[in-house]
């Protein structure tokens, strides 16, 4: 194969979706040794994995103007050298304070990372093969999820926490070289455009408001500022109606199938995202298994996951991807019915079950969404489209383990997390199945809305 800019595109889009994603799947593995080297009680604890995705949703929306204005390889470029500040900043952290600090550097890094890859990824292949493209990086995505448990097991198991963040950094050098030697492009679609900076603090500050208040809604702080937060972001989608050039195009929600995958995108996030982390609880502390045996049960769901993404992303580009969405949604509905259940008697042999329902249904689901939502918008408009989908995916995330965060602080308090507490952790995990359970069945009808839109996707066929 020639390895021309455009294969050179597709390798730095997939080995950045990789590494940013086997970090912050990885680091669930870690969570343990880090919070046990800090102190961290529960409530801490779980923000390891939350600061950064919280950070990411901040900055997800003002990536995607700034990646249109300035170029979306530069925008690249420059979250990737970010993201390596902030892994070598972890690795050096003293305190549970600047480690957290340097989890802020990575999730800013993270969020230019995520949007410019995927608008590049965009702007740089054919309409007709994008489904394709886009489900190799998707690929890479889930093949991190399905490597990094059993290799972040190992590195944690045999030469402790920091040396997951350490081998990360060479692949994210090897992708700033190709982006300098072998991308000439760099794709500026709002470069005559000004810079939304008030609607960037608005939506800033009020996204921030909200998760984090979300997280703490037990107390009237917290409500407080869920509140707070829910007026800013209703004010930031008024605002950005009545600029020239926003920070985000919030007219693209008119477009039933824009606004419907959208919508789709954050509940899907929002169920399924804390699975991992519940289940690796249940088998450190309910079963009391170690880091490494943790991680090698962890890898069947994304391997499942990266086995599917090429080949739905094939499929979207000749079925309706919504329609392959909402089938693919079902099934990851059947896997959090069974772990609603999940306790010590569980059999393993269920459990897995459960995690294969769930790598089959993510995988038939993701593509073929992100395919609906970066091809319903015209191409001047994929840098928003590419911020809109990554921005579904980081709060929806970050709202999973929030609620995750929420929920065990209701059962838990602020106890330290430990097999002492086993009868605790699977009584939290069920309470958080549930309300996932029923958020998936709001995913399904909402890939089912977009399917009855006559809203055209922007696809041109082959000739």
């Amino acid at each position: 194969m020639k390895f021309d800019s455009e294969t050179s595109v597709l390798l730095v889009s997939f080995l950045t979706a990789f590494f940013a994603v086997f970090l912050a799947a990885g680091i669930v593995i870690g969570v343990p040794a880090i919070a046990n080297e800090f102190g961290m009680n529960n409530v801490v604890q779980n923000w390891i994995i939350t600061i950064a995705l919280l950070v990411v949703a901040m900055f997800t929306l003002p990536a995607g103007q700034l990646s249109g204005k300035f170029g979306v390889k530069r925008s690249l470029l420059v979250g990737v050298l970010i993201f390596i500040v902030g892994s070598i900043g972890a690795c050096l952290a003293f305190s549970a304070e600047s480690f957290l600090f340097f989890r802020v550097i990575q999730g800013i890094g993270g969020a230019f990372s995520n949007v410019a890859s995927m608008a590049m990824v965009v702007q740089a292949i054919k309409p007709q093969s994008r489904g394709k493209a886009l489900g190799l990086t998707v690929t890479g995505v889930y093949l991190a999820g399905s490597l990094s448990p059993v290799i972040c097991g190992f590195l944690v198991y045999n030469f402790g926490w920091r040396s997951m963040f350490y081998f990360t950094i060479p692949f994210f050098l090897i992708c700033i070289a190709l982006m300098l030697w072998k991308i000439p492009g760099d794709w500026k679609t709002y470069e005559n455009d000004k810079i939304d900076s008030i609607g960037y603090m608005i939506y800033a500050v009020g996204i921030l408001l909200f998760i984090y208040g979300f997280t703490n809604l037990i107390n009237a702080w917290g409500l407080i500022c869920v509140v707070v937060g829910f007026i800013l972001l209703l004010a930031f989608a008024y605002y950005e109606t009545r600029v020239d050039t926003p920070a985000f195009n919030m007219r693209l929600f008119k477009n039933t199938k824009f606004a419907s995958s959208n919508v789709a995108a954050l509940c899907s996030y929002l169920a399924v995202a804390a699975l991992t982390t519940i289940l690796n609880y249940h088998f450190q502390y309910v079963r009391g298994w170690n880091a490494q045996m943790s991680g090698l049960i962890l890898i069947v769901t994304p391997i499942i996951m990266a086995f599917m993404a090429p080949n739905s992303g094939k499929l979207s580009d000749r079925i309706h991807p919504q329609k392959l969405a909402a089938i693919g949604m079902t099934i990851a509905t059947a896997a959090l019915v069974i772990l609603i259940f999940l306790d010590a008697n569980t059999p393993i042999w269920l459990i897995i079950v459960a995690m294969v329902l769930q790598g089959v249904g993510m995988g038939l689901f993701t593509t073929p969404n992100t395919n609906a939502i970066m091809s319903s918008v015209p191409p001047k408009e994929t840098p928003n489209a590419s911020a809109a989908q990554s921005a579904m995916r980081t709060i929806g995330q970050t709202m999973s383990l929030g609620l995750l965060t929420l929920v065990f602080a209701w059962i838990m308090g602020s106890l330290k997390l430990s097999s002492q507490y086993a009868g605790m952790v699977v009584q939290a995990s069920q309470i958080v199945c549930i309300i996932c359970t029923i958020i998936c069945v709001v995913a399904i009808f909402a890939s089912l809305v977009g399917i009855k839109s006559k809203d055209e996707f922007n696809i041109e066929k082959p000739s």
